[in-house]
């Protein structure tokens, strides 16, 4: 049996991991024939939706953290520029009109 399907990520999935394990041991004909094929499927099945939550679940968990990381950001904005950056704008109003006044100079 393969050591990942043994880890806690597919507990759910462990009593069809052992059907397939038995049906394997059983004689070589059976594997021969096919006949594990149900419970290969089956299990096949299952890991997949228990890849697909781990997943889903991981997504929903960084999306989480970013917006702790964009909401830390902003603080920091804010604190440094004031809210909503009105600071930021009064002084690139101010960088673009000293632009301006040096450009019509150099004309």
């Amino acid at each position: 049996m393969h050591p990942q399907l043994e880890s806690q990520r597919f507990h759910s999935c462990l009593d069809l991991i052992e059907a397939l394990d038995k049906c394997h041991q059983a004689e070589y004909y059976k594997r021969a024939l096919g006949l594990c094929n149900n419970e290969k499927e089956a299990l096949s099945k299952c890991l997949h939706q228990a890849r697909y939550e781990v997943g889903k679940a991981a997504i929903l968990e960084n999306r989480k953290k970013q917006k702790v990381v964009e909401a830390k950001w902003k603080q920091i904005r804010e604190e440094e520029y004031g809210e909503d950056a009105i600071l930021k704008r009064i002084i690139q109003e101010q960088v673009a009109k000293k632009q301006k006044e040096q450009a019509k100079e150099n004309k």
